[in-house]
């Protein structure tokens, strides 16, 4: 038995560094919503020139960031286009209709690709009878493990040119994006207008996301950040690990790939796993197992007896997340329970 928990359950779960507690501990603070927190501002003009934008804001969560670009691009009632299976679609509570008030129009993926010409044929201009699109939102890396190309981003950034439509990028992951594509950040977001990322997904951060894009529009999403409870007041002592978040762990995400590489190959040594390769670009293993709805209640009890934490299948998919925290030790020891498991309940 292990004396501590190896958490496979997401890169959200990842503890501050010792490096970041100490930033945390000496920061410098003022009220952030006054705009006089020193450690918060010195966090937005990193930030902002980490994706090349002009302007950043510090936000508390991914989901209010990209909710907020929402409420900030679109006025009520305005369409919005986006992946079906996207993380604004499937795991932001339906907060668009709440906060920004608007329609979401979902269409089908392709490993986080949306058909470019069902793009092109379901944007609506003024009509009586329509609402008006307002807005392109693309993820990237997607939820679901796999990264879009340079080029799919351009062609949608020309396709809302042409249109007179704004482009959101949700990049919680943007810098794992960046790792697989062998490009900065800035890359991927110069086809953009505004971009979201978060600091506590797989950069140790213990709380926090960015919001970038031109002056006038962060200047808006910060009145709008105000109306949404997001002014954060003290917020340098968060801030304090953002900037390590971003000038130090975005430089190591490439080994968290190569353990889920490693995770999968061994998973795959498994008879009756069969591991989703195709969504493999960062650090993200889906894989299916052989009884997968039968027994996930059980795979979760006994990996949690064994101090693994894990979250039980989502659409017949089990899925193992490798971060900051993770080792190939603990992706042994994971295999090592997995197949006591197995040979103990005769699956």
């Amino acid at each position: 038995m292990l004396n501590k928990f190896i958490d496979l359950r997401s890169d959200t779960v990842t503890q501050p560094t010792e490096a970041m507690r100490e930033a945390m501990f000496k920061a410098m603070v003022g009220d952030d919503v006054y705009g006089d927190d020193p450690t918060v501002n010195e966090l937005e003009k990193y930030a902002a020139e980490l994706v090349g934008m002009e302007a950043a804001l510090f936000v508390p969560s991914g989901t209010f960031g990209n909710q907020l670009a929402l409420f900030t691009h679109c006025r009520r009632g305005e369409e919005v286009i986006l992946g079906e299976d996207c993380h604004i679609v499937a795991h932001e509570v339906g907060a668009a209709a709440v906060i920004a008030g608007v329609q979401l129009r979902a269409l089908p993926t392709e490993r986080g690709r949306m058909n470019l010409d069902k793009i092109r044929d379901t944007i609506r201009t003024e009509d009586i009878h329509f609402p008006e699109t307002s807005l392109i939102c693309v993820e990237n890396a997607y939820s679901n493990g796999a990264v879009v190309g340079l080029d799919y981003i351009q062609e949608i950034s020309h396709i809302a040119k042409k249109n007179n439509l704004k482009v959101h990028l949700d990049g919680a992951r943007l810098f794992n994006a960046a790792a697989f594509l062998k490009v900065e950040a800035k890359e991927i977001t110069r086809y953009c207008d505004s971009v979201m990322f978060c600091l506590s997904k797989g950069l140790c951060a213990p709380v926090g996301s960015i919001l970038a894009g031109n002056k006038e529009f962060i200047d808006k999403a910060r009145k709008k950040r105000k109306l949404m409870g997001g002014g954060l007041r003290q917020a340098g002592f968060l801030a304090a690990a953002g900037l390590i978040a971003l000038k130090d762990m975005t430089n190591r995400l490439s080994e968290d790939h190569e353990n889920a590489v490693y995770l999968a190959d061994e998973l795959e040594k498994i008879e009756g796993i069969k591991v989703d390769r195709d969504n493999l670009d960062i650090n993200m293993v889906f894989f299916t197992m052989d009884k997968v709805k039968d027994i996930s209640d059980e795979i979760v009890k006994h990996f949690n007896n064994s101090n693994i934490k894990i979250n039980g299948q989502e659409g017949g998919k089990l899925r193992f997340v490798t971060h900051y925290w993770v080792s190939k030790e603990d992706i042994d020891y994971t295999i090592s329970t997995l197949n006591s498991f197995l040979n103990n309940s005769g699956k």
